[in-house]
């Protein structure tokens, strides 16, 4: 195979294509993020504060700049971010996964003992749990 084919098969792969459209749409989805705490949520706390920029909260040290307002504008995107990423994508697809979840069958070469409801094997005489006596069940064996 040319060098050129297996380059051309690793772009297509699924999973490559997943990750590209994942990081075009995190991109987007950061700007809007970004602008919502830029507008609309930083004068909110600005008023609260009593500045009218909030990314313009700083203090100095030694002639040293601390831009106390752009990481808390940093910090807040991030947990916004974080909080749309659990609650718009994380929590309906672990509702999705639930729903879609089916309990495997029983195992039929078990069976719980009439006694101590302990699990036993079908063909066993005796329970090794409550030393009780039981009929042994015939076990159909199904091939898959």
């Amino acid at each position: 195979m040319k060098t050129i084919d297996e380059f051309k098969a690793f772009i297509l792969r699924g999973n490559v294509v997943d990750l590209a459209i994942a990081v075009v749409i995190g991109a987007a989805f950061s700007g809007i993020v970004t602008a919502l705490v830029k507008d609309i949520i930083t004068p909110i706390i600005a008023a609260v504060v009593g500045k009218p920029d909030f990314s313009a909260i700083h203090f100095t040290i030694n002639h040293s700049t601390f831009l106390i307002g752009d990481f808390i504008n940093a910090v807040v995107s991030f947990l916004l971010v974080a909080a749309a990423v659990f609650f718009l994508v994380l929590k309906p697809l672990n509702l999705l996964m639930a729903r879609s979840k089916k309990e495997p069958p029983p195992d039929p070469t078990l069976r719980n003992c009439p006694e101590c409801l302990s699990t036993i094997p079908s063909s066993a005489k005796r329970c090794m749990y409550c030393t009780a006596v039981v009929e042994p069940v015939a076990v159909e064996v199904t091939s898959a």
